[in-house]
């Protein structure tokens, strides 16, 4: 029974999002506390009359604490260059590798030492774990990423299959291969290409191979996407005992719907949330 393409797309969300999707509090507490001894030793430093002597003192006796001065700027990498009328200097907050009057010159030029002199700020230990609830909610796209992800292996679980047994995660053309004995060539362009599908399931006589994603906003990716999975189901058409399975949702499909409906057309295996809801697993992993 052919399917009708308006009323399933009308079942797609305008979001999956949990509650730690906004922002991972567990990786932030980790991440201040992994710091917190030497942000403490730095709290010495606020309201400091003769901070840049302070500074230089603290150095000398605890050097591991310059590894807290990126994180302060919101900074990740532990090497942060910096240009000025003299050139481009690289500044290594990882060991001390330069002239502690050096590591000074930047907390002065940077603005950190007016940040920690003049009672900005109360506590580092509060103003870091403010810091990384900014950055972490840079790492809501990889995350909204992984929520498909995530709910597509739980309905694969609830279909009765096992991790690593007979479904398997994030599986590159070459280890299908290795594993099944099976000729991958007519999708991986003779080789050239080495894919990676989100999931592989392996019953007795099929071996499925899944991609998995959320658009909660449209964009020009998403036309693309359709194009793409389309000519990819119909290489795997070519391949025995192959079949390609594409889980997709989200509200940010209306923008590219034409080209979705192009590939749900020629696609039999082609679902949404709702359609894992209903069951759809146990009837297509056979």
């Amino acid at each position: 029974m052919k399917r009708d393409f308006t009323k399933w797309l009308s079942s797609f969300r305008d979001s999956i999002a949990t509650y730690s999707y906004y922002v991972d509090f567990e990786k932030i507490y980790d991440n201040v506390e992994n710091i917190k001894i030497e942000l403490n030793i730095l709290n010495s430093l606020i309201g400091s009359k003769n901070i840049k002597s302070d500074f230089e003192k603290i150095l000398e006796k605890y050097p591991e604490t310059l590894k807290c001065i990126p994180i302060l700027l919101a900074v990740r990498n532990s090497e942060i260059a910096v240009s000025d009328e003299k050139g481009t200097f690289n500044f290594d907050f990882a060991s001390q590798t330069q002239k502690i009057s050096d590591y000074a010159d930047f907390m002065e030029k940077s603005g950190l030492f007016d940040l920690l002199q003049n009672h900005l700020i109360g506590n580092l230990i509060d103003y870091v774990t403010g810091v990384e609830t900014g950055l972490d909610s840079n790492g809501r796209k990889n995350r909204g990423g992984h929520l498909m992800e995530d709910l597509v292996e739980s309905f694969i679980k609830k279909a009765g299959f096992e991790k690593d047994k007979n479904y398997f995660k994030e599986m590159y053309i070459h280890e299908i291969t290795e594993k099944w004995n099976v000729d991958l060539s007519a999708i991986s362009n003779q080789g050239k290409m080495e894919k990676r599908f989100d999931y592989v399931v392996k019953t007795e006589s099929q071996i499925y191979v899944i991609e998995t994603n959320f658009y909660g906003s449209g964009g020009s990716k998403l036309n693309e996407t359709a194009r793409s999975y389309k000519t990819l189901a119909q290489e795997v058409e070519t391949i025995d005992g192959l079949t390609f399975v594409w889980f997709t949702d989200g509200n940010g499909w209306q923008s590219a719907r034409h080209n979705l409906e192009e590939t749900f057309d020629v696609m039999e295996h082609i679902y949404c949330i709702a359609d894992m809801e209903n069951g759809v697993m146990k009837k297509i992993f056979k």
